[in-house]
This record gives structure tokens, sequence and C-alpha cells, in this order.
């Protein structure tokens, strides 16, 4: 079977509510070869999916999407293109709204008046030359936007507002016209004010959320931001200033101190230290050497590098960050389903309630004055704003949040269900513990110097790629100690490695290695068997001397905790959830190593021994009992665990294979970003249910009571604009979390 072409990615104007959303999707999925659409009302943008024998033809595709667009009643953009050009001033886009403000004030004097007992009612011409252009210029969008909804028989916030703001005109209007003429100091009461401020009060609240939107997408515009426009590419002629699209792989690129690194690559030439804050939320900078990996976006420290460029354009790692960020945003969270399902039929029953309103009030034997004014309460006050607003608010605050500290999160799934984790497994190498051996203890035969005797070792390993031999090396220089040049070093295979330092032979191996030589390990075998028990790896160092082998020291290596990990774990434990360790190391060591991250292996908290193909396996034993698994790893090789975890995180250097198989990938190697990323699930699913109780709760309450005449259309209009407000408002609370 062909595999199905890349979805597609379409920005889309016009969009006020969550019925908007639901026709657009309707529209989109009629096009043939389309398999799924998701449209998102705080991105305004939508993404397609296309089925597997859909045309190839990129183009085609698009301009049959865009004219499905501008069918429905909307205008379609360039992803992008709205964000790229918009005015990011804190006042873009308000003078419309100031219009407004200025051409209804006057109309909303005279309610104040009659506060103090005073009549300040304007004359009816004026009040007519006021509202109308706010009517009709400044409410064109809503006209356009309800005449397209109408033609599809469908339903949005802009037909709600046009209608019940007409039907408030008109109604002003045929007062006027049709006032007795024999008191013409007598100006009755008319209702131009609620029609304008109305309006007004709708622009306001849809300026007001433009702004909060701005602020949901920040975390995407500061990703941007971090990719310089020119390079200083080293040349055959020197350094020459050219575009960042230029840039190829293999270019040697100069970065001076305080720049930014432009692309992926490595240090060719110097060293500095980098601060990747920005990539990885680590606020110390790191040291870079030469051979030492560079990330584009990062910033250079006080130190001249010459880059080997390795990755450009959409294969660097920034890139991936900005699409993973991006398609978090743009998706749907299986809540927001349920919304949608409701949007769909919401406008039509409010139009229905609106009816049975008027006609109530009519029957009640209320004037048709009062009875329209009721019914244009109920259309003003229901519109579904809020309801569209409610989750992708929320799911863009979250990821961005999230993606400031260095947790990528990969869609709103994985954010909705990271909250309902019980149940966290880490792999032990490189998550929980640092990945490379290191020289825990180092004990000498009585006579030795230990600092000479462990030169001398390093000396020896000092050729050697083998990892116990970097960590006795790495030990040696740590200690601030010399390490010489070895003669005659000679690598045995399986068993260790013999050389002369300063004329004296020493061979360094395992432990069955100086039993096959007859080595008597002497007073260090009972500590020998005693670190081999706590599951250290335990190798020996003897001496040629006329007496044969002699025994001069005892070494043993085992893994590290990384720093914060016993922590991380505890910090699971008091959230009430579960933690397990899976290795691959025999169960001695594995045990020994929980112990010391404050696991209980009685309890069962460690699996040892397990093969890498058999990770998955051991997830979705844990899942048994209806248990939500959150699997940590390395992203590499367990891939597969990631997979088949309800909840994938990939702990690393936000590597393809993590990207793609974690639903969550952590930038940076901390242990402690597992209890972030979990916190920030929970606190984004709470927003999300604290906005669509007050979304529903807006029109629940506010439809009886409009119906019901508790409501004027001026109240109503500020209630609707409030409720799309205080949804964006109480999303971008989460801005403020902190880890």
């Amino acid at each position: 079977m062909a595999a199905a072409p890349a979805p597609l990615d379409l920005g889309i104007g016009g969009m006020t509510c969550a019925s908007c959303v639901s026709r657009v999707e309707r529209a989109l999925r009629k096009v043939p070869g389309v398999s799924d659409a998701t449209v998102n009302l705080a991105t305004e943008s939508a993404r397609v999916a296309w089925a597997p024998d859909a045309a190839p033809d990129a183009v085609a595709m698009e301009a049959l999407l865009r004219r499905a667009v501008r069918n429905a009643g909307y205008e379609p953009r360039a992803a992008g293109q709205a964000e790229a050009a918009e005015d990011l001033s804190p006042w873009a886009g308000f003078l419309p709204v100031g219009v407004g403000l200025l051409l209804s004030a006057p109309l909303v004097l005279p309610m104040l008046g009659d506060l103090f007992g005073q009549q300040w009612m304007l004359p009816a011409w004026l009040q007519f030359a006021l509202a109308t252009p706010v009517q009709f210029i400044l409410g064109a969008r809503f006209y356009k936007a309800g005449w397209h909804a109408m033609k599809a028989l469908a339903g949005n916030m802009d037909l709600l507002v046009a209608l019940g703001t007409s039907a408030g005109w008109g109604l002003s209007v045929w007062l006027w016209l049709t006032a007795p003429t024999d008191h013409p100091g007598h100006v009755p009461h008319l209702y131009f004010e609620a029609s304008a401020v109305v309006i007004t009060l709708v622009l306001l609240g849809k300026w007001l959320e433009a702004r909060a939107k701005r602020q949901t997408t920040a975390a995407i515009r500061a990703l941007h931001a971090l990719r310089p426009e020119v390079v200083h590419l080293l040349s055959k002629s020197g350094e020459v200033d050219v575009p960042v699209a230029e840039v190829m792989v293999g270019d040697l690129l100069v970065v001076r101190p305080g720049e930014r690194i432009p692309v992926d690559g490595t240090v060719h030439e110097g060293h500095t230290q980098v601060d990747e804050s920005m990539l990885t939320g680590e606020p110390l900078p790191v040291a870079r050497d030469v051979g030492a990996g560079l990330t584009g976006g990062s910033i250079n420290g006080d130190g001249r590098v010459v880059m080997a460029v390795t990755a450009v354009g959409s294969e660097t790692v920034l890139a991936h960050i900005i699409r993973l960020v991006e398609d978090a945003q743009a998706a749907k969270a299986p809540i927001q389903r349920l919304v949608d399902e409701v949007s769909a039929i919401f406008v039509p029953v409010v139009l229905g309630v609106a009816l049975c309103t008027l006609l109530g009030w009519l029957w009640a034997g209320a004037g048709v004055e009062v009875a329209l004014i009721h019914a244009v309460a109920v259309l003003v006050i229901a519109c579904p704003c809020a309801l569209g607003l409610a989750t992708p608010a929320a799911i863009m605050a979250g990821t961005g949040v999230a993606a400031k500290h260095g947790i990528l999160i990969k869609d709103a799934q994985a954010l909705e269900l990271a909250h309902k984790v019980d149940t966290v497994a880490f792999d032990k190498t490189g998550t929980l513990t640092v990945g490379q051996p290191r020289l825990t203890a180092f004990e000498v035969v009585a006579g030795q110097d230990e600092a000479a005797a462990l030169a001398a070792v390093a000396a020896v390993q000092s050729g050697s790629e083998h990892p116990l031999a970097r960590a006795v090396v790495a030990a040696a220089r740590a200690r601030g100690l010399p390490v010489a040049q070895p003669d005659a070093v000679r690598a045995v295979p399986g068993r260790g490695t013999e050389g002369e330092v300063d004329g004296r032979s020493y061979l360094v191996g395992s432990l069955r290695w100086m039993q096959e030589l007859g080595v008597d390990l002497g007073p260090l075998a009972t500590r020998a068997q005693a670190l081999q028990a706590e599951g250290f790896t335990v190798s020996a160092v003897a001496q040629r001397s006329a007496q044969g082998l002699v025994l001069r020291s005892l070494m043993a290596f085992g893994d590290e905790p990384k720093p914060g990990a016993r922590e991380a774990l505890a910090a699971l434990k008091a959230r009430g959830i579960r933690t397990v360790m899976v290795s691959g190391d025999n169960r001695g060591a594995a045990e020994a190593m929980a112990r010391r991250l404050g696991l209980n292996p009685a309890a069962g908290d460690v699996m040892a021994e397990v093969l890498p193909g058999d990770k998955a396996a051991q997830v979705v034993a844990l899942q048994t009992g209806g248990k939500t698994v959150a699997m940590v790893g390395d992203g590499v090789n367990d891939a597969p665990a990631l997979a088949a975890a309800d909840v994938g995180m990939a702990m690393g250097n936000g590597t393809d294979v993590a990207m793609h198989a974690a639903g969550i990938t952590l930038m940076r190697g901390d242990p402690q970003l597992v209890v972030a990323a979990l916190d920030i699930s929970h606190r984004t699913v709470m927003k999300i249910r604290q906005n669509l109780f007050w979304a529903f709760a807006y029109n629940v309450a506010g439809i009886p009571l409009a119906a019901l005449g508790y409501l004027n259309p001026v109240v109503a209009g500020a209630a609707m604009a409030l409720s799309s407000v205080s949804v964006m408002a109480n999303a971008l609370l989460l801005k403020r979390w902190r880890m």
C-alpha cells in the first residue's frame, strides 16, 4: 500500500466560534482524497490528512482545499501567513474598536443620566446617525459571515450577532418612523444604543481575544527568532557573510562570541561555553571543545569557534522542535471532539429558543417591542465563542510553557493522557543513571602508594577505547595525576590490557583473567566478593616481578545515579504514582542501584535482566488492571517500549527516533522533567475543564435569564464578550508555571 502524502497545513481567516470550526471541517472533509481535517480556532489553522491513494499533486490539493474554505465563507491563507504579517504591537487592530467606542459612547450617556435622574436623551435622528455606521460598516463582517452561514444552512456566532443587532436597529427605526407627530418634542424609547453597543462589545472581545492568542503563540515566535538570518561562511578568501538559507552540510562557519549558533554542527576549531537554555531549559552554559556538538539556536559564549555544519534547514534540531510544538498546538484533544459535536447543533437550537422567546412574550400579552428585545438578548448571549476557545487556548499555553522548560509534547492526546498516569517505568541506564561507568573504588594492597598505583594503571589504559579504561583515565585526571605514555601495550581480547610504565610491566583486567593467570587476590579477595555482591564490575591489577605475577590493586566500576534522580522518584511517589525501574543488568546490580535511588526491590519496583526486545512486554504487563503507564527511556533502544506505553517520554537530545516513538520528548537528561511534564499535563487539563465549565455556564445560565427578560441586549453582549476573554485569560495563567 502506498504511503499517504504528508499532512497539509492551511491558514483560515474569519472563524469566530466553535460552530465555524465544525463548518470548515465538514467542508474540508468533502474534498476528494481527504481522510480527515482538524481545525483549530485558537491558531486559525487547519491540518488536512490525505488518504493513501490520494493524488500526489500537492498544488492541486491545496487549490481544492482553498476553494472549499472560500465556498464555506471563510478566507484561506498560507500556513503561518497571518502570524508572519501580524502587527505584534499591543494596540494592533484596535482602530475599529476605538471608532465603535466613540460612536457608541453618546448613545450610552442617557442610560447613565437615568441613574442621576437626568434626561439626556439624544434626538432620534442623531441616535440613527451614530448607530448606523456601527451597525453596517463596523458590523459588516457579521453580515458577510452570517450570510455565508445561512447559504450553507448552518449557523455561527456572526449570524446570531447579525440577526440580534439588526432586529434591535430595525425596531428602533420602526418606532422612530411611526412615532406620533402631535408631540414634536417627544422622543420614543429607541434601542439604537443596544445594537451599537453590542457590536462594539463583540469587536472589543474579539480584539482582546486576538491579543491573548498572540501571547499563547509566543513560544513558537520565540523559537523562530532563534534562527539568525546571516552567517559567517569561512571560504578560501576568508570570512564571507551569506544568508543562512545558502549554508550547506560540510561548510565551515565562524561563530563569534555572543552570537547564536546558526545551524547544527560540531566544533572544528576553538572552545567555548554555550547557552542552550531556550532549547533544553538548562540554565547553565555547557562547555564545547573540538568535536563536540553544537545545536542551532543556542548562544555562543565568550569563545570564537569555527564549526562544521552537519544539518541545515528542516533537518536541524531547532526545526524539529518548532515542528513538534506546532503539531501539538494544531492537534485536537479528544475532549474537544465532544465540544465540536455540541457546537454543531448549538446555533440552530439557539435560533429555536429565540423564536420561542419571541412567541412566548407575545402570547403572554407583551408588545412586539418587548418580545423582540428579549429575543435579541437570547441571540446575543448565546454565541458559542468561548466553547471554541476553551480547549485549544489551554493546549497552546500548556505546550508553550512546556517547550520553554525543555519539554516537547508531540500531540494533544499525550498532553491529555499524561495527567492520568499512575505508573511510571524508567529505563535504568542513561535515564536514571549517568550511563557511563565510573571508577567507584580503587583499593591497593598494603605498602602501595594509591596515587602512584592509579597513575600507572591509567597510563596502561590510556590507549584503550574500552569504557572501563576511559573511566580509569578520567578518574586519574580528575585527581590531577599525570598520565604517562606506556610502552609495549598489548590488548588481550575479552581479558584486559598489558603494558609497561617506567620499566615495570602491569596487567589490568577481569578477575577471571587473573584467576587464569594464577594471581592470588590474597587479602583483597573478600573485598572483591563484597563489591561483586553489590553489583559492581570488579577488575584487578597485577605486576610482573621476580616472584611472578603479584596483585597490586583492585578496581570497582559502577554507574552513578543522575543528579536529581532520587528526588524525582520521591516526588512521583509523593503524587501517588508508582515508579518501576527496568534494567537489563543482573538482579544484584539492578537492585543495588534501585536501593541507591530509593526504590524498594522487595515491593516489585525493579525489573531486572530484561532484554531490550522484552521491555515493551513489561510495559504491557504493567498496564493490566486498567493502569495508565508512562515509559521513560533514551528514545533509541527503548522505542518499542515507548510506543507501547500510554505515554512515552524520550529522554535525550531530541533525536528523530525519540520524537517519533514518544508522545513527549525531554530535551535534557534530567529525571525531574518527568515530574514537570506530568504536572504541566495536570494543570493544562484542569484549565481545559475550568474553561469548558465557564463556557457552558455562561450559556446555560444566560439563555434562560435572557428569555425570561432579566437581561437586556447590552448586558448580554458584555457577558458574551467577557466569556471569550475570561477563557483566554484563564488559559494564559499557565504561562506562570515554574518548575
